[in-house]
C-alpha cells in the first residue's frame, strides 16, 4: 500500500538515488536535507519504507514554488504523481499558500498533461534554461482561494 507521507531524513539517500535516475543535474543528499525546514512541503511517495515518487516545495508569503518532483521509473504510470500533487496541494493550502508554481522541459509532455490535469496552466517560458541538453522550461501555475 502507497503511502504519502512526509519525507526522514533517513529518506534522503532513497531520493538521491532517485534524482540520479531522473535528473541530468540531480540534487544530492545536502541539497535535499535543505527541503528538511518549516519553510518547505517535502512529500514521499512509499511503499513501506521504499521511495517509489517524492516533491518538494518552498512556500513564502503565500505561494509554492516546487523545487522537484520525480517518480521512479520502474513505479511510473501507477498515479503515484497523480498522489503526490493532490497531497501536495492540500498542504499547501493548510500552508495557506494561494498558488503552486513549477517549471517543466518543455519537450516533456508527459509532466505537463499531469500539471494541467491537476489544474496548473502555462504562465510563460524560460528559454535555454536547462542544460544536458539545453532547453527551455515552460512556467506552469496552479492558483485557488484561501477559504478561511
Amino acid at each position: 500500500m502507497i503511502e504519502i507521507r512526509n519525507v526522514r531524513e533517513s529518506d534522503l539517500s532513497a531520493i538521491a538515488q532517485l534524482e540520479e535516475m531522473c535528473f541530468s543535474l540531480p540534487w544530492n543528499e545536502d541539497m535535499l536535507r535543505t527541503q528538511l525546514t518549516d519553510d518547505h512541503i517535502f512529500l514521499a511517495a512509499a511503499d513501506e519504507d521504499k521511495v517509489l515518487g517524492y516533491v518538494g516545495v518552498r512556500c513564502i508569503f503565500g505561494e509554492c514554488f516546487m523545487n522537484n518532483i520525480a517518480v521512479h521509473p520502474d513505479a511510473r504510470r501507477q498515479h503515484i504523481g497523480d498522489a503526490l500533487l493532490t497531497q501536495l496541494r492540500r498542504h499547501a493550502e493548510a500552508f495557506l499558500a494561494e498558488s503552486i508554481s513549477l517549471e517543466v522541459r518543455a519537450s516533456n509532455s508527459p509532466a505537463i498533461s499531469l500539471y494541467a490535469k491537476h489544474g496548473y496552466i502555462e504562465e510563460g517560458r524560460r528559454k535555454n534554461y536547462y542544460s544536458k541538453p539545453r532547453e527551455d522550461a515552460v512556467i506552469m501555475t496552479v492558483r485557488w482561494q484561501i477559504n478561511e
